[in-house]
C-alpha cells in the first residue's frame, strides 16, 4: 500500500458526541490514543489503575486538547474485581462508541494475577475478555459501537500451551507473550464470529503497533540499554497508535485487522494487515472463549457461531 493511501492521525474525523474507553490511557499508544480522541471532540474514559496515573495522563492531555472531556474508569486489568467495578463506572455513560482493548503486559518476570493467572495471560487476554464480555449489553445501545482488540506481530509466532495455560509447568516469558497475543487474535476472530451468528451491529475489529519504542518493552533487556538507539528505526508511540485509531473510528471491515504497512508490518501508515494462519483457527477460537468463560466466569451469552 503506497504510504499516501495509509491511515494516520490526520484521517481521524470529528468524534463530537462520542464516547470511547481506553484502557492502558496513561502512557504509549493508549495515551496518544487518547489525545487524538480528545482533539476530536470525543468524550474518553481513560482506564487507568490508580488517580496519581489518571491524573498525570489528563495534566498531559489537556497541555495539547485544553478542553478535553476526559473521566477516570479506575481499572486493574490483573483483577477481575476491578474489572467488574469498572464496568459498572463505564454503564453510567450516557453511551459507549467504543471500546478501546490496549493495555497489556509484556515479558515481565513470572507473576500472577490476583487470581492466580499468569500475568500476561492474565492481563493481556483474560481482563480484556471479561472487560469486553460485560460491557456488550452497554455497547450495543448505541448503533455501530465498535471492540477494538489489539494483538501484535508476535502472535504469529504464537502457540497455545492448552495443557499449562497458567504457567505451572514453565514458564518461558517471550512464548508467554507469544502466546497472549495469538489469544487476543482468536478473541477477535470468535468475538467477530458470535456477534455476527447474533444478529448484533456491534462490530469486532483488531489492531496491532507494529514495532514500537514504548513503555511495554520495559521488561525487554535491549532495551534498557540500547532502547533510545533502536527506537530511531521503531514506529514511535504517536504512530504506533494509527492503527487503534482506525480500528476505532476509520472505514474499516466488520472483523478486520489493521496495522502498519511498511516493512514487515513493522512501521508506518496504517491498512489492513496480515493474519496468521493460526489466529483464523475456528477450532481454537471456539475452545479459548469456553475455556475463557470458565476461568473468568464471565459468560457473554453469545452464541456459537
Amino acid at each position: 500500500m503506497p504510504a499516501s493511501a495509509g491511515f494516520t492521525a490526520a484521517h481521524v474525523r470529528d468524534q463530537s458526541g462520542k464516547t470511547f474507553i481506553v484502557t492502558g490511557a496513561n502512557a504509549g499508544i493508549g495515551l496518544e490514543t487518547s489525545r487524538v480522541l480528545a482533539l476530536r471532540g470525543a468524550r474518553v474514559l481513560l482506564g487507568c489503575r490508580n488517580a496519581a496515573t489518571f491524573e498525570a495522563a489528563a495534566v498531559d492531555l489537556r497541555h495539547s486538547a485544553p478542553k478535553a472531556d476526559l473521566a477516570w474508569m479506575p481499572l486493574d486489568l490483573a483483577d477481575l474485581d476491578s474489572v467488574r467495578a469498572a464496568v459498572a463506572v463505564a454503564q453510567q455513560e450516557a453511551r459507549i462508541d467504543g471500546l478501546i482493548n490496549n493495555a497489556g503486559v509484556m515479558i515481565p518476570p513470572l507473576t500472577r494475577t490476583r487470581q492466580g493467572f499468569e500475568l500476561q495471560f492474565g492481563v493481556n487476554h483474560l481482563g480484556p475478555f471479561a472487560l469486553t464480555s460485560l460491557l456488550l449489553p452497554k455497547l450495543a445501545e448505541t448503533q455501530g459501537a465498535r471492540v477494538v482488540i489489539t494483538s501484535s506481530i508476535a502472535h504469529f509466532k504464537g502457540r497455545m500451551e492448552w495443557d499449562d495455560l497458567n504457567a505451572e509447568a514453565g514458564y518461558r516469558r517471550a512464548a508467554r507473550y507469544r502466546s497472549s497475543k495469538l489469544a487476543n487474535a482468536l478473541h477477535l476472530f470468535e468475538l467477530d464470529r458470535r456477534l455476527r451468528a447474533a444478529n448484533s451491529h456491534i462490530v469486532a475489529v483488531g489492531c496491532h503497533p507494529g514495532v514500537a519504542y514504548t513503555r511495554l518493552g520495559r521488561h525487554v533487556g535491549i532495551a534498557q540499554w540500547a532502547g533510545p538507539l533502536v527506537g530511531r528505526f521503531l514506529n514511535t508511540a504517536v504512530q504506533g497508535a494509527w492503527p487503534t485509531l482506525q480500528a476505532a473510528t476509520g472505514d474499516i471491515e466488520p472483523g478486520g485487522y489493521y496495522g502498519p504497512t511498511g516493512l514487515a508490518q513493522a512501521r508506518g501508515v496504517s491498512g489492513p494487515a496480515r493474519r496468521g494462519e493460526s489466529a483464523l483457527d475456528p477450532v481454537a477460537a471456539s475452545r479459548l472463549w469456553e475455556i475463557s468463560v470458565q476461568l473468568t466466569g464471565i459468560d457473554p451469552g453469545l452464541p456459537p457461531a
